[in-house]
């Protein structure tokens, strides 16, 4: 017999031994034996009879709750098992909050604490109502790409997405009590780091541990990261292989595309946006690895996780508007997904590892192609694409280039401002009626 989650041994009980039946209160329950000894031998206690008077009065007092505390005996040993169910409602000690978890007992302070109050009261962090911002507040296009990718996904009705912005925030679940809820603001804002810390993506490029070469961060609103932060991704970071099929050019990517999309958005939608971090994404010449401040659900593993179960999402009102957009599912499948996109690519599947602060997925590149470590080698694949469509049509717009190469516009501003630089190409004439000449 071992302590555990719902077994605590104290050898003779002392006042202070309230923080533990808090922590079990607060948790699952759980029973706090007085006379057995850290190796779980019983030594007894010589005051069973005051004990059982004292002990539930205290912890009425202080605690506000009712216990069961009765007497046992071993080996002709008097014991005090103190049996504490689990409350609906946050327990105080003193205004400290105690959480029993595995076989410890920890004070929850700071992002914890809050989590632990509103998972208490039925509600998310995502859910909180956030006065002093409206609809007028957020993202056009945003918006505008949301109707764009629901329309497609069927999730939504046609009535919902012709809606307004407001109506369309609600039926989205976005608004509560006439204020638009945090997930909303994290969606949909052009900057929702003016209001959340760390609601964004960094990406570097590592030679080394210690050797960063290169960086980005993407801090739109959450809708556009997942995009942003792909593009930019295969852009400056990633080095597609080419082959060609007869005439058909084909791109092998050191980690498959549906695989990495998958993964990026399963760290956006349960990241822990209370914990002011963001996601980071570290490239190496062998190997890809996204860090997220998260965590699974209470008492799960990633045996659990990597087997069948059910989606509980950390953040269920960005999961729902991920969902109507078609860019996830509501089955717990994603990481299923991405292990079978890798499987059908060849490519080795993503180690996945728990940390006390966050979320590891490691994916080790699928060939022994060596990604670059310069930013100008690694978009090569995609400016030569958009040379071919400026030397074919000089009129293009930024638009049109976005939509033939499945960019964001901002994407395609970066690789023309980047060409523009090099000397390659110039603009001439006006936005609207001029066009483009390729130098080189």
């Amino acid at each position: 017999m071992i302590e555990n989650q719902a077994l605590e041994w104290k050898e003779s009980w002392r006042d202070e031994y309230l923080r533990w039946i808090c922590g079990f209160a607060n948790a699952e329950g759980g029973v706090l034996v007085i006379g057995r000894n850290d190796h779980g031998v019983a030594v007894g206690v010589s005051n069973v009879d005051r004990l059982l008077v004292d002990i539930p009065n205290k912890v009425r007092d202080v605690l506000g709750i009712l216990v069961d505390v009765r007497s046992a005996h071993e080996d002709g040993k008097d014991l005090v098992e103190i049996r504490v169910e689990p409350y609906p409602s946050p327990i105080s000690y003193k205004g400290e909050y105690h959480y029993r978890t595995g076989s410890t007992r920890q004070e929850l302070r700071g992002a914890a604490l809050e989590q632990f109050l509103l998972r208490k009261r039925g509600q998310r962090w995502d859910g909180v109502p956030l006065p002093g911002i409206g609809a007028a507040d957020l993202d056009g296009p945003a918006l505008a790409e949301f109707r764009k990718v629901a329309a497609r996904s069927q999730r939504l009705s046609e009535a919902d997405l012709a809606d307004s912005a407001e109506g369309l925030l609600d039926q989205l679940h976005l608004v509560d009590a006439n204020y638009l809820k945090r997930a909303a603001v994290l969606l949909f804002h052009p900057r929702p780091e003016r209001y959340f810390t760390g609601a964004s993506v960094k990406i570097g490029f590592f030679a080394t541990d210690a050797d960063l070469q290169y960086q980005d961060e993407i801090t739109t609103g959450l809708f556009f990261q997942a995009l942003q932060t792909l593009e930019i991704l295969k852009a400056k970071y990633l080095k597609a292989k080419i082959d060609y099929e007869g005439l058909q050019r084909v791109e092998t990517w050191p980690v498959p595309q549906a695989a990495l999309r998958e993964a990026i958005l399963n760290a956006i939608v349960h990241k822990d946006y209370a914990s002011g971090i963001p996601i980071q994404i570290s490239v190496y010449a062998d190997k890809l690895m996204i860090w997220n401040p998260g965590s699974l659900p209470p008492d799960w593993t990633v045996q659990r996780l990597l087997g069948k179960h059910a989606s509980i999402p950390f953040n269920p009102d960005i999961a729902n508007a991920f969902f109507r957009s078609g860019q996830i599912e509501s089955w717990g499948r994603g990481v299923e997904r991405m292990f079978e996109a890798c499987r059908t690519a060849g490519s080795p599947v993503p180690e996945i590892r728990l940390e006390t602060s966050g979320v590891w997925v490691s994916f080790a590149f699928s060939d022994s192609t060596t990604q670059e470590t310069t930013q100008e080698t690694t978009q090569e694949t995609t400016q030569e694409k958009i040379l071919v469509l400026l030397r074919a049509e000089a009129a293009i717009t930024r638009s049109q280039l976005a939509d033939k190469l499945g960019l964001s516009p901002d994407g395609i501003k970066y690789h023309l401002d980047q060409l523009r630089k090099a000397g390659t190409i110039r603009r001439t004439g006006s936005t609207k009626s001029g066009h483009w000449e390729v130098l080189k």
